[in-house]
């Protein structure tokens, strides 16, 4: 089973909170402009694919995706997804029936209920805890960065479920 959903990465940090002495406070200093998205397929023993999308991920580029992992899948495989736009377009519904063929079955979350999709965990961690604050120095840091850390989930980079 893999959790499935897509996530936004720019150059303002994400940082819930820091410490600082009165007279020497932290500056971490944002550039608001370029952004990546990721999209990821996680199951909870540790594997990720995913794909970064230096435009807004549209149904037809979600479906490419799709359509390489069915691919790649070996046994009958499910993909939990919430109700994004993306994910119950016409079109992206339309290829639902085919992947099925593929043996990979498309399950959707109730609305409202982010937390039974366990790549949010991931998208957490990552915002929060294993990108430093250095990878915001610049677009193309932040996705080295970015490419570095979800290269080593499951390896480095873990989160027991």
């Amino acid at each position: 089973m893999y959790y499935g959903d897509a996530s936004h990465f720019g150059l303002v940090p994400n940082v819930p909170y820091a410490w600082q002495s009165k007279d020497d406070p932290v500056l971490l200093p944002s550039i608001r402009g370029k952004s990546t998205s990721v999209f990821g397929l996680m199951n909870t023993l540790g594997d990720l694919v995913y794909d970064f999308f230096d435009k807004t991920i549209n149904s037809e580029m979600l479906i490419v995706f799709f359509d390489r992992f069915a691919q790649t899948i070996v046994k009958k495989t499910v993909v939990v997804l919430d109700n994004s736009s993306l994910h119950t377009s016409k079109k992206f519904k339309e290829k639902i029936k085919e992947w099925k063929e593929l043996d990979l079955l498309i399950y959707f979350i109730p609305p409202y209920s982010p937390e039974l999709n366990k790549i949010e965990i991931l998208w957490r961690f990552v915002k929060y805890k294993w990108l430093k604050f250095d990878a915001y120095a610049s677009f193309e840091n932040l996705k080295a960065s970015l490419k570095d850390v979800l290269d080593h989930f499951g390896k480095k980079c873990i989160i027991n479920f």
